[in-house]
């Protein structure tokens, strides 16, 4: 097989990453509700896409450069308009899916019904339910007066309303009046209808306030009125004020509000809205060529599908799985006495998250607990992890946190964080100018007998309670004094950023975690020339590094054996005669979301283990503090290996990556092997 390019295009991969979890929307093996529910993330997904990915393309274009250097070969004009096409099609196919899986519901007994299906009985409900808890939250404006379009939220959805006012003229000259009426976010989209026997009925909040559109708009005489759903997404790129007056908080926070008004990359519309509405619309909102302008069904932000109700059918859902206590790791004893015996590794969410909890729970209330530092990234809207610290700071400790006020699109939770942390005492450092931390790790020193200890852990995951119940995330607890005396340089790093600290065990980016990798590789290529066995496995969630696939494919062409597991975006291309023979690369989409980094290389028969916090991309390798732990301890080793080839023997739910990016599913005559259900048997094995 011959290859005409060398990489994948980003924005394309990810596109076609995100159709696998379309894919998940009609798969059989998934629970009903469950596939609703994916729809819901495949739009989620698509949102994001739009406010990042491709406003970055389109900043490219205004500024009237090409963009082949960092575009994989792509010009940025055509990649436009090749991600419109895609997208249109995709939302096409997802339309047909929502539709056929509102007819399976059916046969369950679930009926999602419009406004023009509703009996006199739920006509009644509808009324009461729109006056008492809709009307006094609708924002509704009237356009056709306006010197100035208002600015639309780009998280929004809006029906666009036109009516078509009573007089004497004929058809085509009569007035229209235009309306925008935004839809309430503090309401759930899917109001659950009074059921009639062994029925359940669902009205979307669209159609509810579509059938009550003439108590809304009482003022008029009208002889017709629709409404159209519409929604805009905007450029999310935070724009940094230079002030220096202001606080890197008060920074972060200008930047966030002014993200609400940020340019629009993409409009979505309903494809049976009049063409005069349409031309009204792009006409006031200013809506350019370099947007993309996608026609859809009647119902758009379906992110919301991601919150279906259950309706009390858990047969339609997976099962919750009750997570797991790590094999000789107990909650009830001390676990500074057990990691200062051995390390151990939480797999969330097969073990249980409750181990970061007790861990930061034990060092607030310890006496010998002197200090605790640590990364935040993400943390829940509830954080118990937040909660342990400020109860650190009450009980006498040092108490450091490294917040990122930059997480994408959680910069206001941050904020908010940052100020609580603050005011009760907590001492906050905001990073490293230009640089993300990104990297997952705590450490605490205990004054004991034998003078001043440390334990810790390293993770590739954030410390929020609720993304451990549906991400896959590796957690290393370690007292292993060499490591965290290095973890510690991170944290002096991060208060004095001109200083470059040496690392033995660790890998830490920006300075060496591509650097050291690359020397991994070369050692593999190596013993490949040596004739001996030469083998390197990874697994993680993106793979955009031109450089790192590069050197893949250098060690490919020199015999050495390599597995990819990526779960989204994946540039390199694999198989191909003379480039990447010896690469091999899978997908798993599934019920968590696969989100662990791993770095296996075989070392002529002593495996180097690595845990991240990096994927291999050039944000995380050149842009962001991250962290790289080695892997000491034999048992860990080996459970780390089976967790990769389990992970790599998926025949359910693997899809192959090639040039095509068909996202052909693997299928082989082995034993069926649904990695993340086999996952579960593994550990509840151990336990």
């Amino acid at each position: 097989m011959k290859s005409k390019n060398q990489y994948i295009n980003r924005e394309i991969s990810w596109l076609r990453f995100n159709d696998r979890v379309l894919q998940e929307s009609v798969d059989p093996n998934v629970p009903l509700i469950e596939r609703l529910r994916f729809l819901g993330i495949y739009s989620n997904n698509l949102d994001e896409f739009f406010k990042v990915r491709y406003a970055t393309v389109k900043r490219i274009v205004e500024a009237g450069k090409k963009g082949k250097s960092v575009l994989g070969g792509e010009v940025a004009k055509d990649l436009l308009e090749e991600i419109t096409k895609i997208v249109i099609a995709q939302q096409a196919k997802s339309v047909k899916i929502l539709k056929s899986i509102h007819n399976e519901l059916e046969r369950q007994n679930i009926f999602i019904i419009k406004e023009t299906e509703l009996s006199e009985k739920q006509r009644e409900f509808a009324k009461n339910y729109f006056l008492q808890t809709v009307s006094p939250q609708l924002m509704t404006i009237i356009l056709n007066e306006l010197t100035k379009f208002p600015t639309l939220k780009d998280t929004a959805a809006y029906l666009a309303v036109k009516m078509l006012i009573i007089g004497d003229q004929i058809a085509e000259e009569k007035e229209k009046r235009y309306a925008l009426i935004e839809i309430p976010k503090g309401i759930n989209r899917f109001i659950v209808l009074p059921k009639e026997g062994d029925k359940n009925y669902i009205i979307i909040l669209d159609d509810l306030i579509r059938y009550c559109l003439r108590s809304i708009f009482t003022m008029f005489e009208y002889e017709s009125i629709s409404a159209h759903m519409i929604k805009i997404t905007r450029d999310a790129e935070l724009d940094m004020d230079n002030d220096l007056s202001k606080s890197f908080i008060e920074k972060i926070s200008s930047s966030v509000e002014h993200r609400k008004v940020g340019d629009p990359v993409r409009f979505v519309y309903d494809s049976s809205i009049g063409e005069d509405t349409l031309l009204f619309l792009k006409e006031k909102m200013n809506i350019e060529d370099t947007d993309s302008v996608i026609p859809g069904g009647r119902y758009h932000n379906r992110r919301d599908y991601m919150g279906f109700p259950s309706l009390g059918r858990h047969d339609l859902m997976y099962d919750k799985i009750k997570p797991l206590p790590v094999k000789g790791f107990s909650l009830e004893g001390s676990l500074f006495e057990q990691i200062a015996k051995k390390d151990y590794l939480q797999y969330t969410p097969y073990h249980s998250f409750s181990y970061v909890i007790k861990f930061l729970r034990e060092a607030a209330l310890d006496p010998k607990v002197k200090t605790i530092k640590i990364t935040v990234y993400r943390l829940a809207s509830n954080s118990q992890v937040a909660a342990s610290l400020i109860n650190a700071v009450k009980n006498g400790k040092q108490v450091t946190v490294q917040i990122e006020l930059q997480a994408r699109f959680d910069e206001q939770a941050n904020i908010e964080y940052a100020e609580q942390l603050q005011a009760e005492g907590v001492k906050l450092i905001f990073g490293v100018p230009g640089l993300k931390v990104h990297s997952k790790v705590c450490v605490i020193e205990r004054e004991e007998e034998e003078g001043m200890k440390r334990y810790g852990f390293i993770s590739t995951g954030n410390f929020s309670e609720t993304t451990a119940r549906i991400y896959t995330d590796y957690t290393l607890f370690t007292a292993h004094e060499a490591i965290l005396k290095e973890l510690n340089k991170v944290f002096d790093f991060f208060e004095t950023t001109y200083k470059i600290n040496k690392y033995k065990h660790l890998i830490v980016s920006p300075h060496y975690t591509k650097s050291t990798f690359i020397k991994l590789i070369d050692k593999e290529i190596a013993f490949a020339e040596r004739g001996e066995e030469a083998y390197i496995k990874i697994k993680m969630n993106s793979f955009t590094s031109y450089k790192m696939i590069d050197k893949l494919y250098e060690a490919s062409r020199a015999g050495v054996k390599i597995q990819l597991i990526v779960r989204g975006v994946c540039c390199l291309i694999p198989g191909v005669k003379g480039m990447s023979e010896n690469i091999e690369a899978i997908s798993v989409v599934d019920k968590f979301l696969e989100h662990p980094r791993i770095f296996v290389f075989g070392n002529g028969g002593n495996a180097k283990i690595y845990i991240s916090s990096a994927d291999w991309m050039t944000r995380n390798l050149d842009n962001r503090v991250e962290v790289g732990c080695p892997i000491y301890d034999e048992n860990i080793r080996e459970e780390l290996l089976n967790t990769f080839e389990i992970s790599w023997n998926d025949n359910v739910k693997a899809r192959i990556f090639n040039e095509a990016q068909d996202n052909e599913y693997r299928n082989n005559s082995n034993v069926a092997v649904r990695s993340q259900f086999a996952m579960y048997d593994y550990y509840l094995d151990k336990a």
